[in-house]
């Protein structure tokens, strides 16, 4: 790969040759890298800015964040010191219930825009950016680039996703993001893994920092004498999901005695759904009566609160997983399943592989195999002492990633931030 070699321009030295993955960097952009404060800040971060998707707009990102936002001021976390959030919401403006922490929407990409952002995240001790590559403006996003020239605070990139094989442009942009922050969060092994082994990023940077989840102290289970066993797939619906791949796999259960109920519950994604309205679902329900097994599959559509899923997961015997994806690096679904104590049978995506490839929490299997479906889930319904034992490891799970202990460590990084000069903007 060629590298991008950056000599004295208008009176300002950059130290070293430096490499970049895909276009050149601008000097624009290598300006931003060098220009935010350098003088410690207070003991303690007393406030954070977190640039993201938000509610009422319905993704993963958007649930993760407020789930954050709620850990982190909850009184319980870390020394009980107060941390006041403010969230700068990208996508367009939606009416919505009042919520005091949403201080700015960025609803467009212009120059105003991203300058709007960065002032207001600018009022905080710390800024935490969500990375997904379809939520910025531009080309992969690269609005966010703009952005973080601009912010003096030190700054915190939280990555949902590391492409094995991105794009140029792609890699470029995560390199240039990861090489411009004080810290990276990654929420699995596999994607500090990906990182490490696959972009030019450096190891100090990166920080493991698991995936949040509700927990309970002891859920209680739902058991009654004949109850049908009970298979839970949630989320927002979608291509993509594998969920024909769930319905296959009770047509090939050899135990018709068994009668499980596969309960698929969440609304279609907003974008599928303006996009492609309900085709996926009304495919699945198709597909669930041509394989004879359209009495055993349940829909759940629309909005599932947190307290319905609770439920749910109470009624559930196994979460499966069907994902087609083989990107996945974080699952909030998988971390909340295994919180939950519920076994699960998911296909090998490589948070899944971090956290289930042992065997003791669940099952893993191939990408599209009903026939393996089936096997794992059989074994898991009927064989004694084997769904006992998965619930049991998966309690041990709960203590790590429930959001309390999440919400500590990203106090204690933020803590240590502001106590520190920024590592690259001298």
């Amino acid at each position: 790969m060629k590298a991008t070699k950056v000599t004295a321009s208008q009176g300002r030295i950059v130290p070293g040759p430096m490499e970049w993955a895909g276009p050149a960097v601008t000097d624009r952009q290598l300006a931003g890298l060098f220009t935010r404060r350098s003088a410690a800040g207070p003991a303690k971060a007393s406030s954070v800015g977190i640039l993201s998707t938000y509610p009422p707009t319905q993704c993963g990102i958007a649930t993760f964040t407020a789930s954050l936002t709620a850990a982190l001021t909850a009184s319980l976390v870390a020394d009980l010191s107060i941390l006041s959030v403010g969230i700068v919401r990208v996508g367009p403006a939606q009416p919505s219930r009042h919520d005091p922490r949403v201080v700015l929407d960025l609803a467009g990409h212009s120059v105003s825009d991203n300058r709007d952002a960065a002032r207001v995240l600018n009022k905080f001790d710390v800024a935490i950016i969500q990375h997904e590559y379809g939520i910025y403006g531009g080309a992969d996003g690269d609005q966010i680039l703009d952005i973080l020239e601009l912010l003096e605070v030190p700054v915190v990139l939280v990555v949902h996703t590391v492409l094995s094989e991105p794009t140029p442009h792609q890699r470029f942009v995560l390199e240039m993001l990861t090489q411009s922050v004080d810290t990276v969060v990654t929420m699995s092994p596999a994607g500090r893994r990906r990182l490490l082994d696959d972009y030019r990023v450096e190891p100090h940077r990166v920080v493991l920092i698991p995936h949040g989840a509700p927990v309970e102290d002891e859920p209680v289970r739902v058991s009654a004498q004949g109850r049908r066993p009970t298979v839970l797939t949630w989320g927002l619906l979608g291509p993509g999901k594998g969920i024909e791949w769930g319905i296959d796999a009770l047509s090939a259960m050899s135990l018709p005695h068994l009668q499980p109920r596969y309960v698929i519950a969440g609304q279609t994604h907003p974008k599928v759904l303006a996009g492609q309205g309900e085709s996926y679902r009304d495919f699945l329900v198709r597909r669930a009566q041509s394989r004879g097994v359209g009495h055993l599959v349940e829909f759940e559509a629309g909005f599932i609160s947190p307290g319905r899923l609770r439920e749910l997961l109470r009624e559930a015997d196994v979460v499966l997983l069907p994902y087609d994806s083989h990107e996945q690096i974080t699952s909030g679904v998988l971390t909340e399943a295994m919180a939950s104590r519920v076994p699960v049978v998911s296909t090998s995506f490589p948070h899944a592989v971090d956290l289930l490839g042992d065997g003791r929490g669940g099952t893993l299997v191939p990408h599209g195999e009903p026939a393996a479906i089936a096997a794992a889930l059989t074994r898991i319904l009927v064989e004694p002492g084997v769904a006992a034992a998965m619930s049991a490891h998966n309690a041990t799970v709960t203590r790590l990633v429930g959001w309390p202990a999440v919400a500590a460590r990203y106090r204690e990084l933020l803590d240590t931030l502001v106590r520190r000069p920024s590592v690259l903007r001298r």
